[in-house]
């Protein structure tokens, strides 16, 4: 996307509001904000006005940020749609939508600058039947999408899990992971590393083994190399002829 992106942020929060606007505000990417503390003066605002995205709040009288997002993907050129909410059960309704994020309450700024971030390139919207999975960070609960983990890191009784963006804390074994997401494209290539097929940059079997994420290096151990030579062939592009 060329230029600055026009928002609009509803709520019926008036504190809500004034967080997400002081944030926003903050970012260079950020042009023209309009908040709104309903549903309704949101639609008269989009009447007049050829906004970008809007950061909208899911539990709101009169008309649900829900109801309100059905409205807005009617509309010929329709801004994308971020659900803003302390609500974590509502996100495959939300995605189903088309929404391009789901936000949980309370939002951080380096959140809510991803969120942006994604608005200001491709604005693709998040797949409907994306995998959510719900982490911890900072002292509160978000929600992140599966295929966003480039990789998962033993941690004491925690497992450490690595986005592009940041790292987040799971309290389960990293046996009990592997097992969970074998058929994600997750593969456990050592005891303390599972590792996305999809985010792998490099395979090395010469020497000591290991794989490339991004800038990271991870150790392969020998006893998992045999079935990360396994997947890695399942996946190679054979000649037809």
């Amino acid at each position: 996307m060329i230029g600055l992106l026009d928002v609009l942020v509803v709520d019926d929060e008036q504190p809500a509001v004034d967080a997400m606007v002081h944030f926003l505000d903050k970012d260079r990417r950020i042009g023209r904000i309009f908040p709104a503390a309903s549903a309704n003066e949101a639609l008269r605002i989009l009447q007049e006005q050829h906004l970008d995205a809007i950061f909208l709040d899911i539990h709101m009288p009169s008309m649900t940020g829900l109801d309100l997002a059905r409205v807005v993907n009617r509309f010929s050129e329709a801004p994308a749609v971020v659900f803003v909410t302390a609500d974590d059960t509502l996100a495959v309704k939300a995605f189903e939508l088309e929404a391009t994020d789901y936000l949980l309450k309370p939002v951080s700024e380096s959140r809510l600058a991803e969120t942006v971030g994604r608005l200001a390139g491709t604005r693709v919207p998040l797949a409907p039947d994306a995998q959510l999975i719900t982490v911890d960070q900072g002292g509160f609960s978000r929600m992140i999408r599966l295929d966003e983990v480039q990789y998962a890191e033993a941690s004491g009784d925690y497992v450490r899990l690595h986005t592009a963006q940041s790292d987040y804390l799971v309290r389960i074994p990293m046996s009990a992971l592997a097992r969970q997401w074998e058929n994600d494209g997750f593969v456990r290539i050592h005891r303390s590393y599972l590792v996305s097929l999809r985010h792998v940059d490099r395979v090395e079997f010469r020497g000591t083994a290991s794989v490339k994420v991004g800038s990271v290096r991870l150790p392969v151990s020998r006893r998992s190399a045999p079935l990360l030579r396994s997947r890695l062939q399942a996946g190679r592009i054979r000649s037809t002829t």
